[in-house]
């Protein structure tokens, strides 16, 4: 079988069946980050790649490419209540390459270390038949402290930090052509190009103690909402799908469903949680505070799966998200 027919998670699956395990390993295979551990702490440790061919849409520029490459780094910190502080970069070039756009990518790179705190140490340059940009992370943490998939319980409350759907919009409209009114455009557009971690979000939140399972949502909020479920062990029932106002709208004029450009999209790096019910007025002031904000979307149940409850009915959440080597 291809990769083209299994995808990602399955070419990983059959990865980490043929790797020793580190015996206790402070976070298992899995999880946004790995970690290691040093005395009473963790070195907290996250490499991820970005690659011309499938990450890079026409319309974005090298400078938000590289940019956008330290984002997915920071929002899988975020998602884990750590701060990251350095980083390791090694870049793939191709051999046509001019020196004004490895300038611009080194541009991109800085812009995004600095706007979160983090510098870049150093890393490796090779020639490629694509550009590959790869990013590793580093940081540190208290044992105990990290903020995993597998701790949501029953009753728990299901929160995410921001609306969903406008980088599945903005995509459409650089990918397919689709249109949207002035007034919108730039901020779908922008969701693409210029996208946040939450990273101080995920550590006011880790301080408050309230959140039991956190994920960062690159891939989907569907599919990281079944990250969790599998992690922990239970269901979502969702009664408030957070859906963005400009992806409504955006949806009316191209005759799509908003809730499935909410579901289905990826690369929106904000988080997705469960928080202790008791502890949930704690932790939305918390976010606030930091200028962030915190959105109710459903509960924690005992039945496995997600659902979305409407009307007094339920619907059933598939778990869809980005996944290289398939297309969706």
């Amino acid at each position: 079988m291809r990769l083209r027919d299994v995808g990602e998670r399955e070419a990983i699956a059959v990865i980490l069946k043929r790797l020793e395990a580190m015996p206790n390993m402070p976070i298992p295979f899995g999880d946004d980050v790995s970690a290691y551990s040093l005395n009473n702490d963790l070195f907290v440790l996250k490499t991820d790649m970005l690659v011309g061919l499938t990450d890079i849409p026409k319309g974005m520029s090298l400078w938000h490419a590289a940019r956008k490459a330290v984002v997915m780094n920071v929002s899988d910190f975020a998602a884990k209540g750590v701060r990251p502080y350095a980083a390791l970069v090694s870049l793939g070039l191709p051999g046509e390459t001019t020196l004004n756009e490895v300038e611009e990518i080194a541009e991109g790179l800085n812009a995004g270390v600095r706007e979160y705190g983090v510098y870049i140490l150093g890393g490796d340059t090779n020639e490629a038949s694509d550009l590959v940009i790869s990013v590793s992370m580093f940081g540190t943490a208290e044992k105990g402290s990290v903020m995993l998939r597998s701790g949501a319980k029953l009753g728990d409350i299901v929160a995410v930090t921001g609306f969903f759907g406008r980088t599945s919009a903005g995509l459409k409209i650089l990918l397919e052509g689709c249109k949207a009114t002035e007034d919108i455009r730039d901020a779908l557009l922008g969701a693409v190009l210029m996208p946040k971690a939450r990273l101080d979000e995920g550590l006011a939140l880790k301080a408050s103690g309230a959140v039991t399972a956190s994920i960062d949502s690159s891939d989907g909020l569907a599919w990281s909402l079944h990250e969790i479920s599998k992690a922990s062990g239970v269901g979502f029932i969702l009664d408030n799908v957070p859906v963005a106002e400009d992806v409504v709208k955006f949806a009316e004029l191209n005759e799509l469903d908003p809730v499935e450009l909410a579901l289905y999209g990826g690369e929106e790096y904000e988080l997705v949680l469960t928080i202790n019910p008791k502890l949930w007025d704690r932790a939305k002031e918390t976010v606030e505070r930091v200028g962030g904000a915190l959105i109710k979307i459903g509960r924690t149940v005992a039945e496995r799966g997600v659902f979305l409850e409407f009307n007094g009915r339920k619907r059933v959440v598939k778990p869809k998200g980005w996944e290289h080597f398939r297309r969706h």
